[in-house]
């Protein structure tokens, strides 16, 4: 995948809604082949990359903690 996409679960520093941004922004930017659209494709890939945002941002704060997942489990 994108090399440039970080690892945003960290347990030391919650992602910001920034770091979120980029990282969807640098998803989309690789599945669609732009680095940015042309104007008659900026609305479909801006879309995109708030929904990717949204759906990171869901799975994040959905995410247990690191080191919690047997407590979890019972």
């Amino acid at each position: 995948m994108c090399r440039s996409i970080k690892t945003l679960r960290n347990a030391d520093s919650p992602a910001t809604d920034d770091d979120v941004q980029e990282a969807a922004l640098q998803f989309v930017r690789k599945i669609s082949g732009y680095r940015q659209p042309s104007r008659a494709n900026a609305p479909a890939f801006d879309q995109a990359v708030d929904e990717v945002a949204l759906a990171t941002r869901t799975l994040l704060d959905a995410l247990a903690a690191p080191g919690t997942r047997e407590r979890a489990l019972k």
